[in-house]
């Protein structure tokens, strides 16, 4: 029997609509949305998590329970409340000056919530692992662009392609450059002195890895395990918070 309370991709689940949850309900977002659908939604989301997480079901038969489909259902419903899939986009680009880098931050965080939701079944897919990194996205991506961060001379401001789409990363690897082959931890973002980070670049010892093998969006291929244990503390104090 595996103990469903414990499974850190619940966890981090349950806590993922928490934060957005907190997120949204703050959040003054210009244009054409339903704020109260969206809250009614992952305020339904909760049940639904709490009865997996009781469940004591094997990994692999949680992804076809009823829970599992309405989670994703109300996960498309947000999408729809927010104003449809290009919702982010919408949101930026109306925002005005001032307001830019707290809407970019809530949006971030909203993507963060929708992607732990909508592949909360592929994680589950893996089977019993009882490792905190299992609970967040760990995907293949190549640098796009690589800048300086304007209000901090000891980071840098990298645009990453991760197949699906494209997130930003801050790094504190000054020789992370265009075309490298990372790993990314799509992790809670976190705001670096003005401008906000949806990752972490894996690395060990000597940097970020910048040769990883695999397919882009895809698992990374031959990782060393050390450059997991970054991962792994940021999910414990996530789930903290």
């Amino acid at each position: 029997m595996w103990d469903t309370s414990k499974d850190y991709r619940l966890l981090v689940a349950e806590k993922a609509v928490e934060l957005f949850l907190r997120t949204i309900e703050g959040a003054k977002f210009r244009g054409q949305w339903d704020k109260k659908r969206a809250i009614k939604l992952a305020k339904e989301m909760i049940p639904e998590i709490q009865a997996l997480r009781y469940s004591y079901l094997e990994p692999q038969e949680l992804v076809d329970t009823p829970q599992m489909k309405a989670l994703k259902e109300k996960a498309q419903g947000i999408i729809e409340a927010l104003g449809g899939e290009d919702w982010h986009e919408k949101f930026i680009s109306q925002a005005g000056k001032d307001e830019r880098e707290k809407v970019e931050e809530q949006v971030a965080k909203i993507r963060f919530f929708l992607n732990t939701i909508l592949g909360l079944d592929r994680r589950l897919k893996l089977g019993k692992i009882n490792d905190p990194v299992i609970a967040v996205d760990i995907v293949v991506g190549e640098v796009m662009s690589v800048g300086k961060h304007p209000n901090a001379d000891k980071l840098l401001v990298t645009n990453v392609n991760i197949g699906n789409r494209a997130v930003t990363v801050i790094t504190n690897d000054l020789t992370v450059k265009e075309g490298n082959r990372v790993a990314v931890a799509l992790l809670p973002p976190r705001v670096f002195f003005g401008i906000v980070s949806e990752g972490m670049f894996l690395g060990a010892g000597e940097g970020v890895l910048k040769n990883v093998k695999g397919e882009i969006g895809g698992l990374p291929k031959g990782i060393p395990l050390e450059a997991l244990n970054e991962t792994r503390n940021l999910v414990e104090a996530f789930l903290k918070e």
